[in-house]
């Protein structure tokens, strides 16, 4: 797993090392700066880049920037400075003191380097600043930006008026909300991540999982077992109206390795959907006797779903998902009901049902999704999983942050199939956190599969339901 720090834990990481740990200032400065210029100069030699120019700020991220000038220069590159300002910390006035690299009065070169900005930008960008950002963005050359696009807010990936595109990241130290969140998975391009001997001295930070940390969600399956092994999933989804909500919900949790598929649903939607899936075991009542229940998809928002999930809080000892109109079910009749349960809970919101959820403006929430999550999750005692383009689960103590996945999710019917087979998950014994996490990864990791055979623009959710063993035989290096 990879630590994913805020601004604030960041700069109690850069102290902490500084005074604590004894390491100079200068020093990390001096490291970020060659960081940087390594990885420029793989570039350069990658691409036969001819000319560099390092574009600097006033601040420390401008004084990297001076250091990775001054070493691509002692390495025989051609680079020259653009400075934007004068320096105004001293470890930015200390390294152009310290920098022999040519001036220029234009930013024009094969590569630039970005280092207007860091991640500290709290202010939207103007004057000179933003005519900066805006050339380096209509230059056409190779963006190289040190630690985070200037312009890019560090906590929570939104724009400062305007930012930076770059096409590689160089992260100093740890990653940052800012690069996942919003507008950092479009506007960081690849990531590359540099250890500079920052000390990180808190023990709790969000999370991004990788392939090998979701391996272990599937272990070797006992021969000497059977179906009531691997647990039983209660899909309570669909109505005349929304038929697909089921089978999407159905046609993944069956691929979640769970022993039992039950789907409670309308009359006309088990009649359309039992020639489909004849392996289902389709009801008109809820099964309290399941080890898992998802409630909402396509069921259509009304006083009735509010009633039967106010009854499942109350009587239900197993893990209960609720998505979709289960949602706004609970924005319109009262959430309150969330804090009298026997039940876990996990909840699926994307931005706009949260928004109905906690009444917090949409504004509000992309300006601190974390917060916003970790906030819900503690007060009712849920875990959360809050959709985006990188997802974030929280369940109050522990946070990840999912950036698997492309656009092909940004249809109708993911979330159906996430919560099916997050219900699946669930039925075959991982926590309602070790669920959201895994049933967002692998979901995310089949739509990459599926975006590589068929493109962001012609995948549909079935696509990706049919691609979930390859994320599987992936994860657990069966391929």
């Amino acid at each position: 797993m990879e630590r994913v720090l805020s601004n604030t834990q960041m700069r109690a990481a850069d102290a902490y090392t500084v005074k604590v740990q004894g390491q100079s200032a200068q020093t990390l400065m001096a490291r970020a700066g060659a960081a940087i210029a390594d990885e420029v100069e793989k570039i350069m030699k990658k691409h036969g880049f001819k000319s560099a120019v390092a574009v600097c700020g006033s601040g420390n991220n401008g004084g990297d920037g001076y250091v990775c000038a001054e070493s691509l220069k002692n390495r025989g590159i051609a680079v020259s400075v653009y400075a934007v300002a004068e320096p105004t910390s001293e470890g930015c006035i200390l390294a152009r003191k310290a920098c022999t690299a040519e001036f220029t009065h234009e930013i024009k070169a094969d590569l630039i380097v970005d280092c207007i900005f860091g991640t500290g930008l709290c202010r939207d960008i103007g004057g000179k600043f933003a005519e900066a950002v805006n050339a380096v963005n209509a230059s056409g050359a190779y963006v190289v930006s040190a630690d985070i696009p200037s312009g890019l807010n560090g906590d929570n990936g939104l724009m400062q008026g305007c930012a930076v595109k770059a096409d590689l990241t160089v992260v100093i130290a740890e990653y940052k909300l800012g690069h996942f969140l919003n507008d950092g998975l479009d506007l960081c391009g690849k990531t590359v991540k540099k250890d500079i001997g920052i000390i990180c001295p808190q023990t709790t930070y969000a999370e991004i999982y990788s392939d090998e940390d979701i391996k272990p969600f599937f272990i070797g399956r006992k021969r000497n077992s059977h179906k009531g092994t691997y647990g039983s999933a209660n899909i309570v989804a669909g109505s005349s109206e929304y038929l697909g909500a089921a089978a999407l919900a159905c046609g993944a949790a069956l691929k979640s390795g769970c022993g039992y598929v039950k789907l409670t649903t309308a009359e006309m939607v088990k009649l359309s959907l039992v020639p489909v899936y004849p392996q289902v075991i389709f009801s008109d009542g809820i099964d309290f006797n399941s080890h898992s229940i998802a409630i909402g998809m396509g069921c259509g928002v009304s006083k009735d779903l509010y009633n039967k999930i106010i009854y499942i809080l109350e009587n239900y000892e197993g893990a209960l998902i609720i998505d979709a109109d289960g949602l706004n079910a609970l924005s319109e009749y009262g959430t309150d009901i969330l804090l009298n349960k026997r039940c876990k809970i996990i909840l699926t919101p994307h931005v706009k049902e949260f928004f109905r959820l906690t009444g917090a403006e949409v504004g509000t929430i992309l300006s601190d999704p974390v917060g916003m999550a970790q906030s819900f999750a503690k007060k009712f005692g849920v875990t959360v999983l809050l959709k985006g383009a990188a997802s974030i689960i929280c369940d109050g103590e522990r946070t990840a942050v999912n950036v698997r996945g492309t656009t092909a999710l940004a249809k109708g019917g993911s979330g159906d199939m996430l919560s099916g087979y997050m219900c699946g998950l669930l039925a075959r014994g991982l926590s309602t956190y070790d669920a959201a996490v895994c049933a967002a990864y692998v979901l995310g990791l089949s739509a990459e599969i599926s975006s590589a055979e068929k493109t962001d623009y012609c995948v549909t959710a079935e696509d990706v339901i049919k691609n979930l063993h390859f994320a599987v035989r992936r994860l657990t290096n069966k391929i």
